[in-house]
């Protein structure tokens, strides 16, 4: 029997859902949902400030991949679902499906005063874009560099990319003999940001700050920004230039569903990404609210392991049988500097940090590699 499968979303999580459910069903009818068939590699908009990558390096089309696989693409935005999720709803028509992946990502929760000011780095190409052209037009100043989080979803946040735009930023800086003429601020609500990735990690980032000579304004709450300071409830500082990414919370489209939803918004899941009360309908990534450790990240490897895991999971299911597949929980980044890098493992049971040094820089970079030339 032919399954008609769907996939929303096109990143990281969504890419791999695609992989292992057409190697587990060679015969199924696959269709993946997003506004635009390509894929942007994420990690490496950290090196489009100091040219060492350019946009259009890290936009993929994904025409190739989708014919390689036997994928049809279906254009739109997601606006709903509706037959207990057997029929997805997007602004280009209906999709129905016998089993769904949700893998559209979060969205950034922007409610701060002023947040406009700010310039949110993940959010693609166009703001990493803007963050060297900044840059480059800037002859001094205060640069101020932080994250937030969303109080409802701990998991929810993404800084490991700020600390890595605060090291680029500072290692391009001294490429270009210039970085006496600006200063670098670090700020968070938190009084050990990056907790998640263990003590001896956090420990290691606060060290690097100060040994760079950049300044911290921790553990305060933020209130907002202005055209020229950020606000927090420890008093407000000076900035220039302020590159800030907030928490993340559900997708839009979230609340025109009945899927149920954690207290951040997100896409409720169990053990095995399945979608509590609603049948062969899963999430994977960004989107959803999983149960594990409080450290349990949100990044691409482990929206990876997440997909794996759907995809093996919704496989059993349409052929009779029962999810028994747990995701694994592991995080695993390198905090890159432009030059060197400082690798993080964690998992359940060990928690590893190895120095920055070149090696990890060029492994960062050769998985890059690897992973778009697989997609191209």
């Amino acid at each position: 029997m032919s399954h008609r499968l769907t996939v929303i979303g096109s990143g990281f999580a969504a890419i791999t859902a695609l992989r292992e459910l057409r190697a587990r069903n060679p015969q199924a009818e696959i269709t993946l949902i997003a506004p635009r068939p390509e894929f942007v590699f994420l990690p490496s908009l950290i090196w489009i400030p100091s040219g060492q990558r350019r946009p259009e390096q890290l936009v993929v089309p994904l025409h190739n991949f989708l014919r390689r696989l036997r994928i049809e693409f279906h254009a739109g935005e997601v606006t709903g679902l509706r037959d207990g999720g057997r029929t997805v709803i997007t602004a280009g028509g209906e999709v129905g499906n016998d089993g769904l992946v949700i893998a559209s990502g979060g969205r950034f929760i922007k409610k701060l005063p002023g947040i406009e000011q700010a310039i949110t780095p993940c959010e693609g190409v166009a703001a990493a874009t803007a963050i060297r052209d900044r840059l480059a037009a800037m002859t001094g100043g205060t640069i101020a560099v932080g994250f937030g989080g969303n109080p409802n979803e701990p998991s929810a946040m993404r800084g490991g990319p700020m600390f890595e735009f605060l090291f680029g930023i500072d290692t391009l800086l001294r490429q270009q003999g210039r970085r006496d003429q600006f200063k670098l601020v670090f700020f968070n609500p938190a009084a050990e940001p990056g907790k998640r990735l263990g003590a001896k990690a956090v420990g290691g980032l606060l060290r690097e700050m100060q040994r760079r000579g950049i300044d911290t304004h921790l553990g305060h709450k933020l209130k907002g920004f202005s055209a020229g300071s950020v606000q927090t409830e420890g008093g407000e500082f000076a900035a220039d230039l302020i590159l800030f990414m907030p928490g993340m919370t559900g997708n839009a489209w979230f609340d025109d569903s009945e899927l149920p939803r954690s207290p951040g918004g997100l896409v409720q899941a169990d053990e095995f990404c399945r979608v509590p009360g609603f049948q062969h309908v899963y999430v994977a990534g960004d989107s959803g609210s999983f149960p594990g450790p409080d450290w349990m990240p949100k990044q691409a490897h482990m929206a990876d392991l997440q997909a794996r895991a759907a995809a093996a999971n919704l496989n059993a299911e349409l052929r009779g049988g029962q999810a028994a597949t747990r995701f694994k929980v592991e995080l695993m980044c390198v905090v890159d500097s432009l030059n060197k890098g400082m690798l993080v493992w964690r998992t359940p049971t060990r928690s590893v940090v190895l120095p920055s040094c070149r090696v990890w820089h060029w492994a960062k970079r050769l998985f890059e590699h690897w992973y778009l030339r697989r997609l191209r």
